[in-house]
C-alpha cells in the first residue's frame, strides 16, 4: 500500500475504475470529484465499511445515499460547469452536494428532513466545502431566493417534473431527475430552450419518493402510479 493511503482511498480508487469508468462514465471532472470527495464521511459509522460498494445505503429517516454509479451517471448527464449555480433537491447526507461543489460555482441543496439537513450541513462545514449551502425546506418547490439556476438535479423520484423547478431553471439550463412511481422510474433530462422545455429519457432507476407539495403523497406512492 502506498505511504499515506488508507483503505478508504483504495476503495475510492477502485470504485472510480471498476464501477464508473469501466461502465461508461467518461466525464473526467465527475470522475475526479468522485475520487476526491470522501463518501465514507457521508454515511452512518455503521455503514462506513460499505461506503464504496456498488449499491445504495440507508442514512436514516427512510432515506438513502444513492449507488455511486447512479450518482455519477446523473452528474455526467447534468453537465455542470465551473461558472454554474446549481440547485439540488433532496440533499440527504450531503454527498452529492459535495460532489456538485467540485463541479460548479455555487450549490444550494435542499432537504425536507430537518435532521438530515442538519447532519449534512455539519459534514459539509467540517470538510470545508464553502460553496455548498444546505437548506432545510421543501425542495419540491425549489429555492426561489437563489434562482434562477443553470442546473437543477433531483435526488428523489418525482411524479412529474415539478413546475416550480422548471420555472426556476435559467434559459439554456438543464434539469435531471428520476420520474415515476414505486413500480417504475426513468432518469429524465429537461432543457429550457427559448422558454420551452425539451425532455430526454434515460436509464431506468430506483429512488425513494420525492416528498413535499409537488412530490408523491403516501397513498399515491404506495399504489405505484407510473409516469
Amino acid at each position: 500500500m502506498p505511504a499515506g493511503e488508507d483503505r478508504f482511498e483504495r476503495a475510492r480508487k477502485a470504485m472510480v475504475e471498476h464501477q464508473l469508468r469501466s461502465r461508461g462514465i467518461r466525464d473526467e471532472r465527475v470522475l475526479t470529484a468522485m475520487l476526491t470527495v470522501p463518501r465514507e464521511q457521508f454515511v452512518p459509522v455503521c455503514q462506513q465499511a460499505y461506503a464504496y460498494d456498488d449499491r445504495a445505503l440507508p442514512i436514516g429517516h427512510g432515506q438513502t445515499i444513492s449507488q455511486p454509479y447512479m450518482v455519477a451517471f446523473m452528474l455526467q448527464w447534468l453537465a455542470a460547469e465551473p461558472s454554474h449555480r446549481v440547485l439540488e433537491v433532496g440533499a440527504g447526507s450531503g454527498y452529492q452536494a459535495a460532489l456538485l461543489g467540485q463541479l460548479a460555482q455555487d450549490v444550494y441543496a435542499v432537504e425536507i428532513v430537518p435532521a438530515l439537513a442538519e447532519a449534512a450541513a455539519a459534514v459539509i462545514a467540517r470538510l470545508g466545502y464553502a460553496n455548498v449551502h444546505i437548506i432545510a425546506a421543501d425542495g419540491s418547490v425549489g429555492y426561489p431566493p437563489a434562482a434562477p439556476y443553470d442546473r437543477i438535479i433531483v435526488a428523489a423520484a418525482a411524479p412529474e417534473l415539478p413546475g416550480p423547478l422548471m420555472d426556476q431553471l435559467a434559459e439554456g439550463g438543464r434539469l435531471v431527475a428520476p420520474v415515476g412511481g414505486r413500480g417504475f422510474q426513468e432518469c429524465v433530462a429537461a432543457t429550457k430552450q427559448n422558454g420551452e422545455i425539451v425532455t430526454e429519457r434515460g436509464i431506468g432507476c430506483t429512488f425513494v419518493p420525492l416528498r413535499g407539495r409537488h412530490g408523491w403523497q403516501d397513498n399515491d406512492w404506495q399504489g405505484g402510479v407510473r409516469w
